[in-house]
């Protein structure tokens, strides 16, 4: 098989939930696909403690990343350390990503566009505008705008917007 590997890769390490997890991630982001599967064997089983037959890894891509999931076992969790941001070009795409990655996910954990989905992976749902208006923006309209940041959980595109031109207009 002459297939090109990523250079990096992200190793998602799921508990015994690949598979759900996959497939629920695919089913959101409009580029996205299961390459590949392997699975267990008997070799092994005394370390890895799962079945001959259930699924081990599973290669797949979300608009054009490769990932890998695995059915590792409880020995360790997602935590918020990492994150993957999602550059979302207007607010519909936002509440899109929003609400999809969030339903069933940890309310406790949503604040300035991160949320943590219904399988504990971190995700930043991010306007590329706020980006651009933190770069350029001058003291009074960055600060503004981070001021709005810090109050909400799923952001706001039209309220960014908004502070960022009445700072502006008031410099």
């Amino acid at each position: 098989m002459n297939t090109k590997i990523q250079k990096i890769t992200p190793n998602f390490w799921f508990k015994q939930n690949a598979e759900e997890a996959v497939n629920y991630y695919v089913s959101i982001f409009k580029d996205a696909k299961i390459e590949r599967m392997t699975y267990y064997t008997s070799a092994g089983k005394e370390e890895h403690g799962m079945e001959e037959g259930q699924v081990m890894t599973i290669d797949f891509q979300l608009e054009g990343q490769q990932f890998i999931a695995l059915n590792g076992g409880p020995q360790f969790s997602f935590s918020e350390a990492i994150s993957f941001i999602i550059n979302c070009e207007s607010q519909e795409e936002i509440d899109y990503y929003w609400d999809r990655l969030s339903a069933g996910g940890d309310e406790k954990s949503q604040i300035c566009g991160w949320l943590k989905d219904k399988f504990g992976l971190s995700w930043q749902v991010m306007p590329v505008e706020l980006d651009d208006m933190l770069a350029r923006g001058n003291e009074e309209q960055v600060k503004r705008v981070m001021n709005e940041l810090l109050k909400m959980k799923k952001l706001d595109l039209s309220v960014f917007r908004k502070v960022f031109a009445e700072a502006a207009s008031n410099s």
